[in-house]
């Protein structure tokens, strides 16, 4: 196995490969741009390569080291997914990665469109891939903890639903039976809501940017267009949106920074929250995934999307960013072992406009709990390693299955390997809206129509 980055993801998952599957510490080579983790990495017999890949040299640095049957977990930033999948599907080596990753500049580049430089765009060249070649080892994109586990926690929750309304359906075996499945129930709006209470014992300082995962992927992601896959019952298109003009067709974009759009949302230990609009892979494919067209429209579609309240260290460090028009502070600092006891990162799938109006399913994993199962992780690095394990033991399990999104996979046999490291799971229906309390201070432009619009979840 060649795992390729090894920030805060690639340490916390490789003491879970070792654990879970046959294979010895000398079979497995670290490739990453850094020396973090070096030591780590060296007590348990791994090798590691400190070389940062470019586009000019991945292929020389990767193709010695693989071979037909081994593993490639991209676990990077700016490396291009598209290239290393095509890469191992030369080599016949099996591909995970938990986001697809352009070239340094793809996100960000200002000369590109924002539907240039949006998940959709990266979403719909990975699935290209299948016209443009007929079959390959398995390839899982975006299969960390959202992207990735999220997806199985939908279909989970749908069931959860379902018994509780006495919905009379069969349980689902295809795409179409669960879109079907959303649409009896009248699911109107998923929100990936997440809020993550995990403090460092040491206070953020001036000029510098603090988060409990990758500053890099999270600064990323954070400047790219805000997207979400876009619903059937959307009464109104939001004013600063767009649309693309390739493609599936189920999401729409924002042009304005993920990170500089609120949202409002809940989960059953914060309640009510504000949080980000950060695009995610999961927007699109979930939306994508649980579409019934008609006439070439969408008869059914949920609008999805995330919505994230990440540690409060991390907010403030977002909002000096923003401050500074988007440029990202020189000194960053991943807290790790110095967390507080205490805190928590509840993430989960948010459902809404059924019978019981709102519906959260999910992980409510503590610090305290990630220290107890497991070494080198958080709360919320461990949500994100123990699906990638998951996936890697599925890939393993289905080797020809080629390109594969979270959406297309046994979500029974994922929430298996990866339950024993997601803390409480939590199912909890609601009777919150977007529109409580909206009028107690001030008059607000709402729409009274539908408390599942989307104009009624943005904070202005």
């Amino acid at each position: 196995m060649i795992i390729v980055g090894f920030g805060s993801i690639g340490q916390g998952v490789l003491p879970l490969v070792l654990r879970h599957i046959a294979m010895k510490p000398e079979q497995i080579v670290i490739v990453t741009a850094h020396d973090m983790g070096r030591q780590e990495a060296e007590s348990m017999g791994v090798k590691f390569v400190k070389k940062a890949l470019t586009r000019e040299n991945y292929r020389k640095v990767l193709e010695p080291m693989l071979g037909k049957g081994e593993f490639l977990m991209n676990v990077s930033v700016n490396v291009s997914s598209i290239d290393l999948i095509e890469l191992c599907r030369e080599k016949g080596a099996l591909y995970l990665d938990t986001c697809i990753e352009p070239w340094p500049g793809g996100y960000t580049d200002p000369r590109l469109s924002p539907s240039a430089r949006s998940n959709y765009k990266l979403r719909e060249d990975a699935l290209a891939l299948r016209n443009k070649y007929n079959g390959g080892p398995t390839a899982v994109v975006t299969h960390g903890a959202n992207p990735g586990l999220v997806s199985h926690f939908v279909k989970d929750a749908l069931i959860n639903i379902a018994k509780t309304v006495k919905h009379n359906a069969d349980k689902p075996r295809s795409r179409t039976d669960w879109a079907e499945l959303a649409r009896g129930l009248g699911v109107k709006v998923i929100h990936i809501a997440e809020r993550d209470t995990q403090v460092s014992t040491v206070p953020k300082k001036v000029g510098e940017f603090v988060n409990t995962w990758s500053i890099e992927g999270f600064v990323s992601e954070g400047m790219q267009p805000a997207e979400l896959g876009w619903g059937s019952h959307e009464l109104d298109f939001p004013p600063d949106g767009g649309r693309h003009d390739f493609g599936c067709g189920a999401a729409i974009y924002l042009t304005r920074p993920g990170a500089g759009t609120r949202m409002r949302s809940w989960t059953p230990h914060e309640g009510a929250y504000h949080g980000y609009l950060v695009t995610h892979a999961e927007s699109i494919s979930i939306a994508d995934y649980l579409t019934l067209a008609a006439n070439g429209r969408p008869a059914y579609r949920p609008t999805v999307h995330y919505v994230y309240h990440p540690c409060d260290a991390a907010i403030l460090s977002l909002h000096e960013m923003a401050g500074k028009n988007w440029h990202v502070q020189k000194q960053m600092r991943l807290i790790m072992d110095d967390i507080a006891p205490g805190g928590m990162d509840e993430l989960g799938v948010l459902l809404m406009g059924h019978k019981k109006g709102a519906y959260w399913f999910g992980s409510r994993l503590s610090i305290d709990e990630a220290r107890r199962v497991v070494p080198y992780n958080n709360a919320t690095s461990l949500q994100v390693t123990a699906a990638c394990l998951a996936g890697a033991i599925w890939a393993m399990e289905n080797p020809e299955s080629f390109v594969v999104e979270p959406d297309e996979i046994n979500y029974e046999r994922i929430l298996e390997i990866a339950r024993p490291y997601l803390g409480e799971m939590v199912g909890e229906f609601s009777n919150w809206t977007p529109l409580v309390d909206r009028h107690r201070l001030f008059h607000e432009d709402v729409d009274t129509r539908d408390p599942w619009q989307f104009k009624n979840f943005r904070v202005s």
